[in-house]
């Protein structure tokens, strides 16, 4: 096996699938008559087998939002893989309930869906009140009707900080993905910038891997003691208590400004493969990219030990033509959503935040 073996691939370059659609309309219990919920712009899906197809939550935005439009989730669904029927109503959206506030005016953004063991659908996403995003979590039977369940991270100091991009680690079942454990543990990888971890016994509440941000060590007598120093001991006192940074961006890089979770990572033969979605620093950054560009890459960590990176591509695995970089947002492919299906991985990347694009890879490893 070579430096790169154990990467997810090769894909194709991206092909469009599902764009925006100002003829999908609901009742927003937040707003006065109906609301094209995706006429704006469909993006950023999470993905997932169903049934035998293929289902999308789709990220849309409407056009009457203050902040570039009302994010919501809905539904699209596929039988190749290729052609996708959306729902016409969103299955996620704000409401009048007890996470109005969370998630009001700005929306549900960029749902990423796993399986649970036990067939429970469980989905990770930003709510965004308009100010700061916080990572949420839902549950669902179907894919239609869904449970929230509000911040992954209640009850932790890290619940009202700017959290999001929740991966949840995946493993191959009898052809597809499925919800994988670590030493009796669920393992998600987050955060926008730097790549953080959580484990979970329940998919549902998480707690953020911590480690001692400002370690020190003192001296102390002990007359009871005699060691190498003598009566002297070193001690050690864990400073504060911060969030561990497990990857983060590299200088003249195409990740030079941040590093974003993509879609659930997969534990494989050769270790948990994480395909992540960097940015280019318009100072020091990749010089053959664009200032701002946003373009996928991959992570490889340790198996036996889930925030250890072993292994990392130099460059991105996909990029986008110029006829699908412009849109909302240019020079975007946010890679989001991942399945297994008849033998290939298909990989969904929302394209210049505004539509989504497909890319295929037979599945295979190097060992």
């Amino acid at each position: 096996m070579t430096s790169s073996d154990w990467a997810l691939g090769p894909f194709t370059s991206p092909v469009r699938v599902l764009e925006d659609r100002a003829d999908v309309s609901f009742a927003c219990p937040l707003s006065t008559g109906p609301v094209s919920w995706a006429a704006k712009d469909a993006f950023n899906p999470g993905a997932v087998v169903h049934d035998g197809k293929i289902c999308l939550l789709v990220r849309g935005e409407d056009a009457i939002g203050r902040y570039a439009g009302t994010s919501r989730i809905g539904l699209a669904t596929s039988s190749d893989g290729l052609l996708f029927e959306l729902d016409p109503e969103p299955v996620l959206a704000p409401g009048d309930d007890r996470w109005q506030a969370w998630e009001w005016p700005g929306g549900l953004e960029d749902p990423r869906v796993i399986t649970a063991p036990d067939g429970t659908f469980v989905c990770t996403y930003t709510a965004f009140d308009g100010k700061v995003g916080c990572l949420f979590v839902a549950t669902s039977r179907d894919l239609r009707v869904w449970t929230k369940h509000g911040p992954a991270f209640a009850g932790s100091p890290y619940v009202r900080r700017p959290t999001k991009a929740g991966a949840i680690l995946t493993e191959l079942r009898d052809g597809r993905l499925v919800a994988a454990q670590v030493d009796g543990k669920f393992w998600m990888y987050w955060g926008e910038g730097t790549i953080f971890a959580a484990t979970s016994a329940d998919l549902i509440r998480w707690t953020p891997l911590e480690a001692d941000s400002s370690p020190d060590k003192y001296l102390t007598w002990d007359p009871e003691v005699s060691g190498p120093m003598g009566h002297w001991q070193l001690e050690r006192v864990a400073g504060p208590q911060g969030l561990r940074s497990l990857a983060g961006p590299r200088r003249t890089r195409f990740d030079s400004l941040l590093t974003e979770p993509g879609p659930p990572p997969v534990l494989t033969p050769n270790g948990i493969v994480l395909i992540y979605n960097g940015a280019n620093h318009y100072k020091g950054g990749a010089p053959d990219t664009p200032p701002f560009a946003y373009q996928p890459g991959q992570l490889l960590f340790d198996p036996a030990d889930p925030t250890a990176v072993i292994g990392r591509l130099e460059r991105p695995f996909l990029t986008i033509d110029s006829s699908e970089a412009q849109g909302q947002i240019g020079n975007v492919c946010f890679a989001e959503g991942l399945v297994a299906f008849d033998g290939q991985w298909l990989l969904y990347s929302g394209l210049a935040d505004s539509r989504i694009g497909v890319s295929v890879a037979p599945i295979g490893f190097h060992v």
